[in-house]
């Protein structure tokens, strides 16, 4: 019995120890080690306001400043046609979705949104958009303020996939933010996927994704399924009809962290 009880007891001791120690096999830096590389220095952005879009992090690329559409193509090819006008770009319809002339792959991505005001129609026929990571993975945008409509389908669902966790949509007409951490899949030389892409999607600063594992490309009422594709792919925003408006959108690259 008193064995019995000095084994729990050493467990008891032990056990946080276990619980907290995440590191699997040997350290490539002793803890605490001077000699360990040490983050670059950045610049932080600012917070936006209903008025005005903040300012990107530093080492941020910035795909859209308000200004010009110089970063971007339509993916029907060509130059795009929507409409840029006083700090903010609007889809028109008819015109096609665009794209970003260069690729990406894991990242950070900030996007800004407002769908129309006065609203119109209901369900998946109000403020329709979408954010595409690599061209194939869709954030949906969506006007969800008092709006109903399929669970992963409304605003910062995985289109298809998985319903965000929460709905935080603003009101019609007011600006709304994703902040969106994505890591590509990994595909082997076969074409069969070794590891899924994953992302995290904050919905006006709160947390709607996860670290959802995606199970596929978007599709329409459709298993989804992954398709080799290049290591880096465009950011795209959708046409779907209506006339949403995006602003202060800018990328930060992720590099693999050193061990």
């Amino acid at each position: 019995m008193k064995s019995i009880r000095l084994i729990a007891l050493v467990a008891l001791l032990l056990g946080p120890a276990i619980v907290f120690s995440q590191h699997i096999g040997p350290r490539k830096w002793p803890i605490h080690d001077e000699g360990r590389p040490v983050p670059k220095v950045i610049t932080p952005g600012t917070e936006s306001s209903q008025d005005q879009p903040g300012t990107p992090p530093s080492d941020a690329i910035v795909l859209f400043d308000g200004k010009d559409l110089s970063k971007w193509a339509s993916d029907k090819g060509g130059e795009p046609m929507w409409k840029v006008d006083n700090g903010y770009v609007q889809i028109v319809s008819g015109k096609g979705g665009i794209q970003t002339k260069e690729g990406y792959g894991d990242c950070q991505l900030h996007v800004e949104w407002a769908s129309p005001n006065p609203p119109e129609a209901d369900g998946q026929d109000r403020g329709n958009s979408g954010v595409y990571l690599m061209a194939r993975y869709e954030v949906q945008v969506m006007d969800g303020f008092d709006n109903k409509t399929y669970a992963d389908g409304q605003a910062a669902a995985i289109y298809g996939q998985n319903p965000p966790l929460v709905n935080a949509c603003r009101p019609p007409g007011q600006w709304q933010t994703y902040d969106i951490i994505f890591h590509r899949p990994h595909f082997g030389a076969d074409g069969k996927v070794e590891k899924r892409a994953t992302i995290t999607v904050f919905h006006n600063g709160v947390l709607a994704q996860d670290n959802y594992e995606l199970e596929g490309g978007t599709v329409h009422k459709v298993e989804p399924k992954y398709e080799k594709h290049p290591d880096k792919a465009p950011v795209a925003l959708q046409e779907h009809g209506h006339p949403v408006r995006f602003r202060n959108i800018w990328i930060r690259p992720l590099e693999e962290a050193a061990k």
